[in-house]
């Protein structure tokens, strides 16, 4: 390892650097650049990297050359054949001894770079006009005598309209000219067993390569940046495990009473989860901990498992939930199996009630309340806050998640989801989090029955439909818009509710999300208390809308919808006796991607699995909704493709700070400078706090 440097900000100062000071870029480029690199600083600049690389090693005689080549020339320039109307190009002649070619140019302000007589290097695609061997426009061209300049094997970067290759050629050499000289920060051992060059080496095979490069460059500096990532987050991590908590135990006397009016033994999942929670409420710091569970695994159940435990300890808890209608259904649950007093308190809890619940949290009469974004409110005061509850925490800002735990002193956290979420994300976007998983469902959940069915099958459906009410059951249709759209043929849920409505009449309800909340929460509770037997809706019943009695789905054009979300909506029935079903309505002309992936659900309920599958199929930027490839927040790593390295990042990253919890070796010292890099600023404050 090469010798720590002093681990200070003037170190980083020429990457952090503005764009401006680059040779060659001035105010309108230095913009260009910075919206195409993602950053206003040298360091964007230099982490912009290729995408391919073109050879230009070819290098042969005008005679040997041949149409549709990418060739590299030494020739001589002969002449100039001004174009005989405007129209045409002009045409310069050039040889080399085995024969002659032409540069065609459309623009007459390249003539001067070929100057009669001059010795010149041209690359570019050549192509045959009229038996003639042209080559248009070329991309390169240089002076025999600076060949050692020039770019025989050219990087090709992502670009954008007004930076063309070399301009952004001349950046990359300008970014990688301040590059410091960095102290390694990898161990020794792992550079020589993966062969992966320095890390300057690395820019330089990429930016400014000698040779086409192997994978292996790219690998280290993915490493490098899965690196930085994990320390910070076992920093975090760390940081959060240290941060004073306090025991909450009890006798588990409410609990018991919980358990005999459930009536079930739970799962071996639950009881796996609910002992790790409790092992985090026992211990002397704060818990955070992601409940993850398929739908209808019972997660409801574990965490009021957990509330009351918080009780027992003589604090408080609270559930916060993404909707009224969700916060509804776990206050039934909840005040079903609950030995305690539960409360709900929404926007529309109003007057003596909400009086009644605001002043029985802050003098600790109400032990548990059920909410929505009402409960973090700053009016609202606990006498003590022991455990906030986080449901569908991807519904949340990590802020909300904060203003609640900040109503009490050392408040535990327990989140939750029952969207599953993919090993890679897990350990990339919810690292800072112990995680629990429930595997398994409840006992007596049947499979449902999920079937592919084209559109224009679509009355063959209805039929299916009518036969399923007509014995009492009860049915979710789907649909992905809201309206009308010009820019995708797609049917909107109102047109479908009239269509629907036409046939069967009051038996049909509308809901989704641009309808008054009162209008649409109506509608759910027609549809939950069986007035209604067919409810037309967006993915506004994705979450929450708990009906045992509906046996039926169908989503309309399922192939708009991610798999996991679709899993979602299937998990919306099967929660009665009725044998369920889900029917997945598609274009008649699918393409092979899209029938993979609705296969996948049709033949498998594991939500875990499909969710590791749409996370391959889609990738991250359409999982997270970012609607970009690559993972949103990485610049040199793909963790989709580089999971193994993301796997090793992780295991070096606790061992490194096992070692070193200070980073205060000379591997630590240079590991600061990496994280400093990568800007893990949340991370270098806590090393520094200490």
């Amino acid at each position: 390892m090469a010798k720590s440097q002093p681990v200070t900000a003037d170190f980083l100062l020429p990457l952090r650097a503005p764009i401006t000071s680059l040779a060659g870029l001035g105010p309108r480029l230095s913009s260009l650049m910075a919206r195409l690199v993602g950053g206003a600083t040298v360091r964007d600049v230099l982490f912009h990297l290729p995408v391919d690389f073109l050879d230009r090693r070819a290098t042969p005689k005008i005679a040997e050359a041949r149409p549709g080549m990418v060739a590299t020339l030494r020739v001589e320039v002969m002449r100039h054949e001004p174009p005989q109307t405007k129209k045409q190009p002009h045409r310069v002649i050039i040889g080399d001894g085995s024969g002659f070619a032409e540069i065609i140019l459309f623009h007459e302000a390249r003539l001067a770079q070929f100057p009669i007589g001059a010795k010149l290097i041209v690359s570019g695609k050549l192509e045959s006009f009229a038996d003639r061997l042209v080559l248009p426009h070329p991309d390169y061209v240089a002076n025999q005598i600076r060949e050692d300049e020039f770019p025989w094997i050219e990087p090709v970067w992502p670009l954008t309209a007004g930076i063309v290759p070399r301009v952004m050629r001349r950046a990359a050499l300008g970014a990688l000219a301040v590059l410091p000289d960095f102290p390694e920060w990898q161990d020794a051992s792992v550079l020589r067993s993966r062969g992966w060059p320095e890390f300057g080496a690395a820019f330089r095979a990429l930016q400014a390569p000698l040779a086409i490069p192997d994978e292996k460059p790219r690998e280290r500096l993915a490493y490098d940046e899965l690196l930085a990532r994990q320390i910070s987050f076992a920093i975090v991590r760390g940081m959060r495990r240290r941060r004073a908590g306090r025991v909450l135990a009890g006798a588990g006397r409410l609990r018991a009473v919980a358990l005999k009016r459930f009536g079930y033994t739970p799962t071996a999942g639950q009881l796996q989860a609910l002992a790790e929670i409790d092992a985090d409420m026992a211990a002397p710091h704060q818990m955070l901990r992601l409940l993850q569970g398929d739908v209808g695994s019972g997660k409801t159940f574990v965490a009021l498992l957990a509330c009351l435990r918080a009780v027992e300890a003589g604090t408080q808890a609270a559930l916060l939930a993404p909707t009224e209608v969700l916060a509804k259904q776990h206050l039934a649950t909840f005040s079903r199996l609950s030995p305690v007093p539960v409360a709900l308190l929404t926007g529309n809890v109003k007057g003596t009630e909400r009086r009644r619940v605001l002043a029985g949290l802050k003098d600790g009469s109400v032990p548990i309340v059920i909410g929505t974004h009402a409960i973090f409110q700053k009016h609202v005061e606990f006498r003590d806050l022991g455990l906030a509850v986080i449901d569908e925490q991807h519904r949340f800002g990590v802020d909300q998640r904060l203003a609640l735990g900040k109503k009490g002193a050392a408040t535990d956290m327990l989140v939750m989801t029952a969207t599953p979420i993919p090993r890679t994300l897990l350990l990339t976007h919810w690292a800072e989090m112990d995680v629990s998983r429930i595997m398994e469902k409840p006992q007596g959940r049947e499979r449902i029955t999920t079937t592919m069915h084209k559109l224009s099958d679509l009355e063959k459906v209805e039929e299916a439909i009518a036969r399923a009410i007509a014995v009492g059951g009860r049915v979710y249709w789907v649909c992905p818009l809201v309206s009308e759209s010009e820019l995708i043929d797609l049917t909107a849920t109102e047109v479908r509710f009239g269509q629907l409505r036409q046939r069967f009449g009051a038996a049909v309800v509308l809901a989704h999300g641009k309808m008054e909340p009162a209008q649409r929460d109506a509608a759910l509770a027609d549809f939950a208390a069986g007035r209604a037997q067919i409810l037309v809706a967006t993915t506004v019943i994705e979450v929450g809308v708990d009906v045992p009695e509906a046996n039926v789905m169908v989503i309309e054009h399922a192939e708009r919808f991610g798999l996991a979300q679709l899993h979602q909506l299937r998990g919306r029935v099967g929660r009665g006796a009725a044998k369920s079903f889900c029917l997945l309505l598609h274009d008649d002309k699918l393409a092979a991607t899209a029938r993979t992936r609705l296969s996948l659900l049709r033949d498998t309920d594991d939500g875990f699995v499909i969710a590791d599958e749409d996370f391959k199929l889609r990738g991250a930027g359409d999982y997270l909704g970012t609607k970009q490839s690559g993972m949103p927040g990485y610049r040199l790593a793909d963790p989709e493709k580089h999971e193994a390295l993301l796997n090793m990042a992780r295991q070096d990253a606790v061992m490194l700070l096992q070692r070193d919890p200070r980073l205060e070796s000379e591997r630590g010292m240079a590991v600061k400078l990496l994280l400093n890099l990568f800007e893990q600023r949340d991370a270098i404050e806590t090393v520094r706090a200490g």
